[in-house]
């Protein structure tokens, strides 16, 4: 397993090498599962955007490379410990560390500096990998596309998750991508109490246009929120099975 003190010391790896990996994770997604993208026409043609999107599997992070067919800033909590064979994923391509319970000025810096530069970057907003269904948003996204006035582009994925079981089978999992229409950047205000629940409420919003397009049983503490309804109904989306 990987000591947090040493996924600390990550970073991602240069763009050659990243766009490199991006081929190897399009060939890896096409051999190893059905995945079936939808929406991908709603990604802007250049960055700076933010990707938002669930996390409910180790192997998202390849899956949203496939997906994209871009190179990516992925942001990574380092205070966790990675079973050593998916370390291959961050050593591959590496990562934006961030202490999720001590964040350093350099994270924020380094993932600015990426937008700033006219790239793309992404974040699981709910800030760890566990449960296979929504949890509330931590405030990283929302201020992260604030300061640099970068988009949020949403992002749901479903069936990573059971990926390897079904390998181990001999099945090709079926995983499902679908990209939703970017939104944002959002201004703050600066009175503190004010500013907090603004960034509540946007984060709210970003969980909530991940689960329209999820299916109904992994919204979990948004299950029943008139607002993802009224997401589908306003583009149209189908309801995932």
């Amino acid at each position: 397993m990987a000591d947090p003190n040493k996924l600390n010391k990550f970073s991602p790896q240069p763009h050659a090498i990243r766009y490199l990996s991006t081929f190897l994770g399009m060939l890896i997604g096409a051999m190893a599962a059905k995945v079936r993208i939808r929406g991908k026409h709603n990604l802007p043609k250049e960055g700076p955007f933010i990707i938002a999107s669930n996390h409910f599997s180790y192997i998202d992070p390849p899956m949203i490379v496939y997906a994209m067919c871009k190179v990516i800033n992925f942001i990574g909590a380092s205070d966790q410990v990675i079973k050593w064979y998916y370390m291959w994923v961050p050593i591959l391509y590496g990562f934006i560390p961030v202490n999720r319970k001590n964040v350093a000025p350099s994270t924020i810096k380094t993932a600015s500096k990426a937008l700033k530069n006219g790239e793309i970057l992404c974040i699981y907003p709910e800030g760890h990998l566990g449960e296979r269904v929504l949890r509330p948003a931590r405030s990283g996204v929302v201020i992260l596309s604030t300061l640099t006035n970068a988009p949020i582009v949403p992002v749901s994925i479903w069936g990573a998750e059971t990926a390897l079981s079904g390998l181990k089978k001999g099945l090709r999992p079926d995983i499902e991508i679908r990209i939703g229409k970017p939104f944002g950047p959002f201004e703050l205000p600066r009175e503190k109490e004010e500013k907090k629940r603004r960034i509540e409420l946007i984060g709210k919003e970003i969980m909530h246009q991940i689960a329209a397009s999820l299916p109904d049983d992994r919204h979990g503490v948004f299950f029943g929120d008139k607002r993802i309804s009224d997401i589908r109904k306003k583009y149209d989306l189908p309801v995932p099975e």
